[in-house]
């Protein structure tokens, strides 16, 4: 009975040990990756002392990209208008009666 209290006892010490160091090694090497992924982020954190134009490099470019496609959907919507391709009666759209 002893015997078999041990054995139970030591599996279940083996199975705890095993799971927790699987687990951890799994969110370490999760940490690992963002790190590396995320470094040049990092760089940009560290460029901002220098420069601080340099630095929101990256959001200069989102909202290059944003007022372009404004732009273009403002062509597009000026081409629909030009056209008369819209249907502009009250009785157009369900909601407006």
């Amino acid at each position: 009975m002893l015997k078999k209290l041990v054995s139970i006892g030591s599996f279940y010490i083996f199975v705890v040990t095993i799971n927790d160091t699987i687990m951890k090694d799994f969110f370490e090497g999760i940490e690992d990756l963002f790190g590396l992924l995320l470094a040049p982020l990092d760089e940009l954190r560290a460029l901002e002392l220098d420069s601080w134009f340099l630095a929101n490099g990256l959001n200069w470019i989102f909202m290059a990209i944003g007022f372009l496609a404004f732009l273009y959907w403002m062509k597009q919507l000026k081409s629909f208008n030009d056209n008369n391709e819209e249907n502009r009666e009250s009785t157009s759209h369900s909601f407006l009666g």
